[in-house]
């Protein structure tokens, strides 16, 4: 079946601007605070907190940035204030989910930790609450827990928090994707002992870049805030007892920040109803939605993802760049799906690749329900292997999920991967 390309792309998630944004940057513009001062900060800080449910937030230049100052206070808080030129982590090792974006483990890297990788579960695609628990098992000495709300779903939290109570760990939460989901009625960014988000540019809201420090503590805001101007102290020269980072958020990119906020609600409407139209859409397929724990939680329906049933996957073989299949009649796989949407003029994606499997990661441990991960497809080895953070990779992927494509537009793209499967 032949599909007419699109005339303009269709994007994964790119910003959705209303107006109001430019207005704020014109105020910046025009009362000359073009700095990391100024109203539109102010604003977005108290805004971002009123939101979220905590009572401090520090507004900084990326939710890269956000992360990095949970963990380097984190690490001060469990392990003490390091010399200059060491991190706060050294030495020791740190949890992490497995499938999520490099920015929320180089943090861990900054300040000299050694992430351990811990599996992920089928119900939501997050942290599994059983492989943590087998991670203190076999590192009963960590104490920091970093959990990632993946694709703006919320994880299993108070599974994962009772587990930190009882080891005495503390708990980031990297709600970059999360904005706008819920937990129990609470909001994510909530959660954790220190949390972070993302106003990157395909976020639900953005400000092109910017993210945001949540904490309930008025004594550690002020720290991060002192730590993102470069740890001045108060005198008239410029005099540092600690190491800072030129990481506080702009007042330009603040404004637009501003302007977004207003509309957190709409769009996640708008996200869902991409999400239910592709759920009926495919209803008929061997393919299931990126779950989640619709009892308890409310995602913010970032991005709409599908994962192939096994038995419904064609011949698929991944190097670390490049992907080969073989097309079988009623089956499919990612490579095979992507390509299609590719050839519309629309951006699709593989699900998130997990850490473990990363070059740079291979030798740090990676901890599954029944234990580590590592080598365990020797054929001398008896028992279980699981890994399901690679099998979601293996079998899922991202759908154009961008709140401008149209319904019309969006029924194309669900005709192209019907089509995948000969329907």
């Amino acid at each position: 079946m032949e599909f007419k390309p699109f005339e303009e792309k269709i994007w994964l998630s790119s910003p959705t601007m209303h107006g109001e944004e430019i207005e704020y940057v014109n105020e910046a513009y025009t009362t000359n605070w073009m700095s990391t001062v100024g109203k539109n900060i102010n604003n977005v800080e108290a805004l971002i907190a009123e939101k979220v449910g905590c009572k401090h937030s520090v507004a900084l230049a990326s939710g890269t940035a956000a992360l990095h100052l949970c963990v380097k206070l984190a690490g001060e808080k469990l392990y003490g204030i390091p010399k200059a030129g060491e991190g706060a982590l050294r030495g020791h090792k740190v949890f992490c989910s497995d499938v999520t974006f490099s920015a929320t483990v180089n943090p861990i890297c900054y300040e000299g930790g050694e992430p351990v990788f811990i599996d992920t579960e089928y119900d939501t695609w997050n942290m599994d609450p059983a492989a943590l628990e087998k991670a203190f098992e076999i590192y009963p000495d960590v104490r920091l827990v970093v959990l990632v709300h993946l694709y703006g779903v919320p994880g299993k939290i108070d599974e994962i928090k009772a587990i930190c109570a009882k080891h005495n760990a503390l708990l980031l939460e990297d709600a970059a994707e999360s904005l706008g989901a819920s937990y129990k009625g609470v909001q994510t960014g909530k959660f954790g002992d220190y949390s972070a988000i993302s106003f990157n540019g395909n976020k639900i809201i953005t400000g092109s870049s910017g993210g945001m420090f949540l904490t309930e503590s008025l004594a550690d805001a002020e720290k991060v805030r002192k730590w993102s101007t470069q740890s001045r102290e108060a005198a008239s020269w410029y005099q540092h007892e600690e190491i800072g980072y030129n990481y506080r958020m702009s007042n330009v990119i603040a404004g637009v920040v501003r302007g977004q906020i207003p509309y957190l609600e709409e769009h996640i409407s708008q996200k869902k109803a991409i999400f239910e139209r592709y759920k009926e859409g495919f209803k008929d397929l061997p393919v299931k939605m990126n779950p989640f724990d619709a009892e308890n939680s409310e995602p913010n329906y970032w991005l709409s993802c599908i994962i192939i049933d096994k038995e419904a996957m064609c011949r698929q073989v991944r190097s670390d760049s490049e992907a080969l299949y073989i097309s079988e009649d009623g089956k499919s796989c990612p490579t095979e799906i992507l390509e299609a949407i590719s050839a519309l003029n629309a951006e699709g994606r593989p699900v998130w690749k997990p850490m473990h499997s990363q070059p740079i990661f291979r030798r740090n441990d990676f901890i599954t329900a029944l234990g580590s991960g590592r080598a365990k497809t020797n054929a001398y080895i008896d028992g279980n292997f699981s890994d399901v953070g690679t099998d979601i990779f293996e079998r899922g992927l991202c759908l154009p999920s961008d709140n401008k494509m149209t319904p019309e537009q969006q029924d194309v793209i669900i005709a192209v991967v019907r089509n995948c499967f000969g329907k």
